[in-house]
């Protein structure tokens, strides 16, 4: 088929399109900055995710993947439009719907002139009533057309994991495909894309579909602060969390459990987003949703558990160099959304540390929040040499490596992720960690 994704810059619509682009459809890849367009050019994407430079390199290749600013020549020359922008959080935590707006507008001026029945396609997450109640009729006011006789409207909600999101998207079958669809024609055709693809496929309404995408991720991320607020007790109580983990994966009613690792925090553009934007919805209905509000307190909170591991081991922070490895908010991708590391480093900040970072893939995102307060090394190593404890945010795998840290001056090490091995350290180091009982020396 031949797809325009709008919003083909960003990270849902440029994944979106390429893979697309790999299943053999002509994608016409739509942003607005001319400068990231011309880096797509090049073969050169403009975020971190593990194989996409390959795919995009073989795509521009086989010429089936089209970088460009023209919105209104990429829709009337496609037969399906995905709209992927961005739709951030405003300051009280509701959703910012004026990128949406905005592609609604210019895609029903563009469907105006085309004379073939065209799907619009909503891939970016907005809370349920969106797509229908302004959306569509953005599209209809613009293109001067009618939704199901002229063109056909879908919801199909995006579950891709930075990181891992080629897979997700190639190989959905674990979260399956979700077709919130206007009527049956608009369904068969974006089933039609995903004919191909194993992985089951639920067809539903629109407001269904936008409503499954915010209960998987708030049910996730209660997940998370679930098992971070029994670490913190587990710790408190002089009790190993892993070792209740285990306990917890062993009933059948809870699964094995990928969720329930305590740490840092979740963050990203997807967990904190969803859940305030879902919660700042339903309270607008008179509701209160109060084990979300506390999924998200429990969130806010939980970083600074390893500014207060840190303090508990070096008495007083002043004056300390600390270094802290891992920005992003997960491994395997640049981005620094919502991540744990922001309040670990202001926290640390506050308290008059002078500190080091260090991140394989983020410090030029981490810079535009951190500018030159803080000090970036090149690798692990020089990150930790000086310094007088290490905090460990996020668990990529170099990190991992016991014998990274012989050199360190100050020996204390506050892991955030149980990704270390404290046991192989040599002796003199003081290591704690979340869900930890106490802090063990070596």
């Amino acid at each position: 088929m031949r797809i325009a994704v709008v919003g083909g810059t960003g990270y849902v619509g440029l994944t979106t399109a390429v893979c697309l682009a790999t299943k053999n459809h002509l994608v016409h890849c739509v942003g607005r900055n001319e400068k990231k367009i011309e880096k797509l050019r090049e073969g050169r994407p403009i975020i971190y995710e593990e194989g996409l430079e390959e795919m995009l390199k073989e795509v521009l290749k086989s010429g089936r993947f089209a970088p460009s600013t023209g919105l209104r020549n990429a829709v009337q020359n496609s037969e399906v439009i995905f709209i992927c922008v961005g739709t951030p959080s405003r300051d009280d935590g509701s959703i910012d719907l004026s990128q949406i707006e905005r592609a609604s507008e210019q895609i029903g001026g563009a469907l105006r002139a085309a004379s073939n029945y065209q799907v619009v396609v909503m891939k970016s997450t907005v809370v349920p009533g969106t797509t229908e109640e302004l959306v569509l009729p953005l599209l209809e006011r613009f293109s001067g057309k009618n939704v199901g006789s002229d063109f056909g409207l879908c919801m199909n909600p995006e579950f891709l994991r930075e990181g891992q999101a080629i897979e997700d998207f190639i190989h959905p079958k674990e979260q399956g495909i979700i077709i919130g669809e206007f009527d049956q024609r608009s369904g068969n055709v974006l089933a039609e894309i995903y004919r191909e693809f194993e992985a089951e496929i639920l067809r539903t309404s629109i407001p269904v579909a936008e409503m499954i995408k915010y209960a998987r991720n708030a049910y996730l991320a209660k997940d998370v602060s679930f098992a971070n607020e029994i670490a913190n007790i587990c710790q408190r109580l002089g009790v190993d969390y892993l070792a209740v983990k285990r306990g917890l994966e062993m009933d059948a009613r809870i699964g094995e459990g990928r969720f329930l690792d305590a740490g840092a925090g979740f963050g990203g553009s997807c967990f904190p987003k969803d859940v305030k934007a879902i919660v700042a919805k339903v309270e607008e209905c008179g509701f209160q949703p109060l084990m979300l509000r506390s999924t998200l307190k429990v969130n806010e909170t939980q970083p600074i558990e390893l500014v207060r591991l840190a303090k508990q081991v070096l008495s007083d922070l002043k004056g300390k160099r600390i270094c802290v490895l891992g920005l992003a908010f997960k491994p395997g991708t640049d981005d620094v959304r919502e991540a744990s590391s922001i309040r670990v480093v202001e926290s640390l900040l506050a308290e008059g540390c002078k500190v080091n970072v260090y991140d394989p893939k983020a410090e030029d995102n981490a810079r535009k929040i951190f500018g030159e307060r803080v000090e970036y090394a090149k690798g692990a190593k020089e990150a930790l040499r000086d310094s007088d404890a290490c905090i460990i945010v996020t668990e990529w795998p170099e990190f991992s490596n016991p014998q990274l840290y012989f050199a360190m001056r100050g020996k204390v090490i506050i892991d955030g992720r149980r990704s270390l091995n404290f046991k192989k350290l040599p002796h003199g180091f003081t290591y704690h960690a979340i869900g930890f009982p106490k802090a063990v020396k070596t």
